[in-house]
């Protein structure tokens, strides 16, 4: 399998390029609009045909990509039916399975962070893509889009935790120049869910940052447009 992490330095979001080699099929999981000419010419460098591009949730920090690569390339989009977005090409759900070539990814529901996030694993559970569920060291945020402390705790522990402990995690974000992590060292270090951290915990910890980001109301604002934005804009491909 191809697998390359790409970066835009702007939202701090990581793109993933998985490829077969075999027949030469790609997708590409939480593309940003502003860096697919970058994506573009890594996929014809590496001579792949884009099938599928995925969003691993309803983004609020950046534009997908989605639309423009399915009118440039011709790729189908794909993400949660809970997401509630109009003019998805494929809507997956908890247990689904895409493949791509000779290459399968299995679907795992886990909400929190918002409703539509999903986790997809690959076949031989060497490698899982959270998204906002899971980061390195940390966790998404559940004060706003249908956030749930309590549904994002159990997410992970029951959909992210029962990988093997050297599944490799590659999250949506990362803010300290890390780049991905596995799953034992997350159940062991994670300061939020990680250790023995219980749900009460967890709940307690996000209660206080909930009570910092209230006093971000513009900031809020701007997130529920880019939101509002990207659940549409499949439908026109604006």
């Amino acid at each position: 399998m191809i697998l390359r992490q790409l970066f835009d330095h702007e939202t701090w979001t990581y793109t993933y390029l998985l490829g077969d080699e075999k027949s030469g099929q790609a997708i590409l999981i939480d593309p940003v609009i502003d860096q697919i000419e970058r994506d573009i010419k890594l996929l014809n460098e590496l001579g792949l045909k884009l099938v599928y591009t995925i969003d691993t949730h309803a983004h609020a920090d950046h534009i997908t990509g989605c639309g423009m690569l399915r009118k440039r390339l011709g790729s189908k989009a794909v993400m949660s039916a809970a997401a509630g977005a109009e003019g998805m090409d494929v809507a997956v759900s908890d247990g689904d399975r895409l493949e791509f070539g000779s290459l399968v990814l299995e679907v795992r529901s886990t909400p929190g962070h918002t409703d539509g996030c999903v986790t997809f694993v690959t076949e031989d559970h060497k490698h899982a893509f959270t998204g906002d569920a899971l980061f390195i060291r940390g966790t998404g945020r559940t004060d706003f889009q249908q956030g749930s402390a309590n549904t994002l705790y159990r997410s992970i522990h029951d959909k992210i935790f029962t990988l093997p402990d050297d599944t490799i995690i590659w999250p949506g974000h990362d803010y300290r120049g890390m780049t991905f992590t596995t799953v034992g060292e997350e159940k062991k270090h994670n300061p939020r869910v990680g250790d023995g951290k219980t749900e009460e915990e967890f709940m307690a910890e996000l209660l206080d940052l909930q009570d910092e980001l209230e006093t971000l109301n513009s900031e809020a604002h701007t997130l529920e447009n880019v939101i509002a934005f990207n659940l549409k804009q499949l439908a026109g491909d604006e």
